[in-house]
């Protein structure tokens, strides 16, 4: 890529912002640089913006560096009609991205946020400058999966009991990212829950975020996901802009032949990075790996 520009300076600490999203909902975001291509950071389901505190930084000096929170995460407001669809994610970034003045932009995702970066820029094409996608693809591998849904229950995800303190959650987080830094812990957990009326914590995350999906036989789900997964390809099908995919050399989410074939024959200009030492979550596993993969890209230094 070659739309950096010089570093105007260091980074500072990220400013809070609120924006309206699609429907009015409010969405939170942290902005650590206000000059140049705007990059623009998605996390993955059950995270948020703060995901990102390693990296943001090292970005920042070249590019306006924004991450949002989804709807219904973190700071962001949750949807009382519960519409967390993927397609009200992709209308919150228009949304956004207009009232921010954010028009050509690189955009990167990991997880569920890749798949919503992916739907835009197949919407968008001429609006991306760069598009990563983390451990994200059109086909997930059930293992992975399964393995989130289960670590979701176990830190308080659904209607589980109230979580009794912060460092009980970050006990429990260490257990759903057994690889990540423990500084990457006590972050997630400082700035994952909010107290509860009568005590204790729950997630930020809306425990109702896939209460749609649970609803579904398991045959309407399975053609929910094919009519996903095509849509997936199709939207990658239409990016012109250069791309890197990224992928944790041990993910159990994004297969090996999968990422290969979004980079080598799908994306028009793709490229693949395998970080090693790092599971699904990569930016927390192995901070300097990915960061080494990503800022190759984006700054051009091939």
């Amino acid at each position: 890529m070659s739309e950096a520009e010089s570093a105007p300076g260091a980074a500072s600490p990220p400013r809070s912002f609120s924006v309206a999203g699609a429907d009015g909902l409010p969405l939170h975001g942290l902005a650590w640089s206000d000059e140049g291509v705007p990059l623009v950071l998605l996390h993955g389901f059950g995270n948020d913006a703060h995901i990102w505190e390693d990296f943001a930084p090292l970005v920042a000096p070249y590019y306006r560096t924004l991450a949002l929170d989804l709807r219904g995460h973190g700071d962001s407001g949750r949807d009382e009609a519960r519409r967390y669809d993927y397609d009200f994610h992709v209308r919150d970034l228009e949304r956004a991205f207009d009232t921010l003045g954010v028009d050509r932009l690189v955009l990167v995702g990991h997880s569920l946020g890749g798949r919503i970066a992916t739907l835009f820029a197949g919407s968008h094409p001429e609006r991306l400058a760069g598009l990563v996608l983390v451990d994200s693809g059109p086909e997930l591998d059930a293992r992975g999966t399964t393995r989130i849904r289960l670590d979701m229950e176990r830190t308080g995800g659904g209607a589980a009991a109230p979580i009794a303190s912060e460092a009980e959650y970050a006990r429990l987080l260490s257990i759903a990212y057994p690889a990540a830094r423990p500084e990457a812990i006590a972050r997630m957990a400082r700035h994952g829950l909010r107290p509860l009326p009568g005590g204790g914590f729950e997630r930020k995350t809306d425990p109702a975020f896939h209460a749609a999906a649970r609803k579904l036989t398991p045959a309407e789900a399975s053609e929910r996901e094919r009519a996903m997964t095509a849509a997936l390809w199709d939207a990658l099908g239409r990016v012109g802009c250069p791309a890197l995919v990224v992928r944790g050399a041990a993910s159990d989410v994004l297969d090996a032949d999968v990422a290969d074939r979004m980079a080598d024959d799908v994306l028009a200009s793709g490229r693949l990075a395998v970080v090693p030492r790092a599971s699904h979550s990569v930016m927390t596993d192995n901070p300097e790996g990915f960061a080494e993969a990503v800022l190759a890209f984006v700054l051009g230094d091939d």
